[in-house]
């Protein structure tokens, strides 16, 4: 049965989700709409391409502190809901957490619904949950963004990288943390759908991050 606290738990999940650190940045410092420039995206990446270096960093590390704050909430949370700390009771809370926090990212209650693809708030709760994988998840990115220079086959690539690690490497007894892996998977190749469709065509574009762009239209 799901207590007052858990249930405000999960709403405060949504509302740090929601915080839609791409559009506040851009229209406070720069009087930009980020979603109306690049790719439309309300995230790290768009941000980088349209606003630079700085407010790019700033929305990256913003967005995968709302993922880890929100999954970290479970401990704030009696052991009565979540049970001990590690246990499966209390990971799966910890999951329920995150991913409200990544569907308020996706559809933010504060910007109209009209969110991001919520790869940065997906980074934040893996931290959580399974900080080695996460960092194997880092090093994937890094590695296929060096290499290919595209940025959604690297997301792509960071986000198979979890449920693999997790089940060959880590060898969790843990089965939600399987399934949320695989989830990923699907949620990662939804929102990237016309990233995939560019990719096979070959009219993706290479990451310029650190270049701002001109914003004329």
């Amino acid at each position: 049965m799901i207590s007052v606290y858990s249930l405000s738990a999960l709403i405060l999940a949504y509302l740090f989700g929601s915080v839609p650190t791409a559009v506040w940045i851009g229209q406070a410092f720069y009087g930009i709409d980020v979603r109306e420039y690049g790719s439309g995206n309300a995230g790290a990446t768009n941000t980088f391409r349209v606003l630079g270096k700085k407010a790019g960093i700033a929305v990256m590390v913003l967005d995968i502190l709302k993922g880890y704050t929100a999954t970290n909430l479970a401990y704030l949370i009696g052991l009565s809901v979540t049970g001990p700390q590690n246990s499966v009771q209390f990971v799966n809370y910890q999951l329920a957490l995150g991913i409200t926090a990544v569907m308020g990212h996706l559809f933010p209650v504060f910007a109209g619904f009209r969110g991001g693809k919520g790869i940065a708030t997906l980074f934040g709760m893996i931290l959580a949950v399974h900080p080695p994988a996460a960092l194997l998840c880092v090093a994937a990115f890094v590695l296929v963004l060096l290499i290919t220079k595209y940025v959604s086959l690297s997301s792509i690539i960071a986000g198979f990288t979890f449920p693999l690690s997790i089940i060959f490497i880590f060898h969790s007894s843990i089965r939600s943390v399987v399934l949320y892996g695989m989830c990923i998977c699907i949620l990662i190749l939804v929102t990237h759908q016309k990233n995939i469709e560019r990719l096979i065509k070959g009219k993706e574009s290479k990451a310029n991050l650190f270049k701002r762009k001109n914003l004329q239209n």
